[in-house]
């Protein structure tokens, strides 16, 4: 209007009624650099905080930033989207695949998944007595946390005891504080294997591919009930009628004491 009309920028912001404050304002740029910095600081030394301690722990080191101000960078830096990290495990010692020489010193533990008919996934949780290889429980389910381990593991507390030990590797039921609370109220060592060496848990893993090969691989099945039903059958003729080799041809069922 001032070029088109030949008027001053006072008039033609009263005929277009806007304030001349608008027109004239010149933003100045912000130099967020020093809470930028103190926040990638902040975040890296504590990756788990959220934006509220953020604010609270910069304002306690003096800083009169307002949290409008925080919020913005703190956004800008896309610190509100949800940071994933990796569980950091303890070192796991190597050891020695310990040979039992009676039942219920050591039990070993593990997961194994197929699918159904209809492609629903669903896990196998075994235990098995490395003394004699007998599969003690095989629990089906399309969900087996660390609840359900404890619970097969209470269930064969009743009529068989429990061992000394119990070899697992670094699943997520099986580092979950539930059970290493369990074991320790139960007088249980929880030995780990290392991350990415199955073989120190070799017994279990022996056993997974007998049932993969002879069970999960030789049938269909359509449901979770018939999975359940064909597992009771397929671990009994496994522990009482199936000869071992690593048991010179016996069945686990006859090294049990009499």
């Amino acid at each position: 209007m001032i070029e088109e009309h030949d008027v001053s920028q006072r008039q033609a912001c009263v005929a277009l009624e806007v304030p001349r404050s608008t027109i004239q304002y010149t933003p100045v740029p912000k130099d967020d650099s020093e809470l930028i910095d103190h926040l990638q600081e902040l975040v890296n030394k504590h990756p788990s905080i959220g934006f509220w301690k953020c604010y609270y722990r910069i304002r306690r080191k003096g800083f009169q930033w307002n949290h409008k101000r925080l919020y913005r960078v703190y956004t800008a830096l896309k610190l509100n989207i949800r940071r994933r990290h990796k569980k950091r495990l303890p070192a796991r010692i190597k050891q020695a695949l310990f040979q039992p020489e009676a039942m219920n010193q050591v039990w070993s533990i593990d997961y194994m998944s197929d699918s159904l008919w209809d492609g629903r996934k669903f896990r196998l949780l075994n235990v098995i007595d490395d003394y004699n290889r007998e599969i003690l429980a095989m629990e089906a389910d399309l969900s087996l946390p660390a609840t359900r381990v404890i619970r097969v593991l209470e269930y064969l507390k009743e009529f068989r005891g429990l061992p000394q030990m119990i070899r697992a590797d670094n699943g997520p039921e099986f580092i979950s504080d539930a059970l290493d609370h369990w074991c320790r109220e139960n007088n249980i060592t929880l030995a780990y294997i290392q991350p990415g060496k199955p073989t120190q848990n070799a017994y279990v893993e022996r056993c997974n591919g007998n049932i993969r090969r002879e069970f999960l691989n030789a049938s269909v099945f359509q449901t979770l009930k018939e999975v359940q039903a064909k597992m009771e059958d397929w671990m009994y003729d496994y522990n009482y009628h199936r000869p071992h080799q690593s048991l010179a041809f016996r069945t686990p069922v006859e090294l049990l004491p009499s």
